[in-house]
């Protein structure tokens, strides 16, 4: 299982991902890198079918500029991810002598966030090519983790997430993975997370990464206390 989600806040938008890659046919499972940087103000990350995701991480930091400056940010993206998407599905083999499920399949979805022109943004680019834009939504979630991470998000939704700064964001996004972590064995640790501002993007370190765990028990703990005094 994999998860990869933003939040928009106020000041930018923060975007994290597990780092747990399960290949079920062959009973494997080994931490792996999931989310980029997308030049100085930007990061993605993707679900599916590895091969493709490895082919896209080159080509995104080489055109990141070009992507970052384009008009329309989800067409530029776009414009660039589905000549590689069509390269794979055109020489995937469906049908392989002693295989249940073809090799495993060849699908891939891309979730990029960024501060540029002006403002926040989130932009999903699903198998079928299709555009997505999330950031009037303020949440979007990719991969097989994702119909959870999206259930969490509306579960958070009351705190008014997209008024609050991405110090606020980064604990949210900590929480929802920690969360998806406890419920299913396939996503895992080590998290990544990338705060972006109009200054740029931050990607936070391990110690970071530490310190947002600890602050979302924090908060689970004065809700507990706010829960015990409901009826006092």
């Amino acid at each position: 299982m994999t998860v990869v989600l933003a939040i928009v806040c106020s000041d930018g938008v923060v975007i994290g991902a597990d780092s747990q890659i399960t290949e079920s046919d062959r009973g494997l499972s080994f931490p792996a890198q999931k989310l980029h940087p997308l030049g100085s103000c930007a990061a993605w990350g993707g679900s599916g079918a590895r091969g493709v995701l490895n082919d896209l991480r080159p080509l995104l930091q080489e055109s990141a500029t070009a992507i970052l400056e384009a008009p329309d940010i989800g067409d530029e993206l776009q414009e660039r991810v589905l000549p590689v998407f069509k390269k794979h599905y055109e020489n995937y083999i469906p049908d392989v002598p002693g295989e249940d499920n073809g090799g495993g399949g060849v699908s891939a979805y891309l979730l990029a966030a960024g501060y540029s022109q002006g403002g926040p943004w989130i932009v999903e680019i699903n198998p079928n090519g299709l555009i997505g834009r999330y950031e009037d939504v303020g949440f979007h979630a990719i991969g097989s983790g994702a119909p959870m991470a999206q259930q969490a998000g509306a579960l958070l939704s009351h705190f008014r997430m997209t008024t609050r700064t991405v110090d606020y964001g980064i604990v949210g996004v900590a929480r929802v993975l920690e969360a998806l972590e406890r419920t299913s064995p396939s996503v895992g640790r080590p998290f990544s997370v990338t705060c972006i501002r109009e200054e740029g993007a931050h990607h936070l370190d391990e110690k970071e990464i530490t310190k947002a765990l600890k602050n979302a028990q924090r908060w689970r703990d004065l809700e507990q206390e706010a829960l015990d005094r409901l009826f006092d």
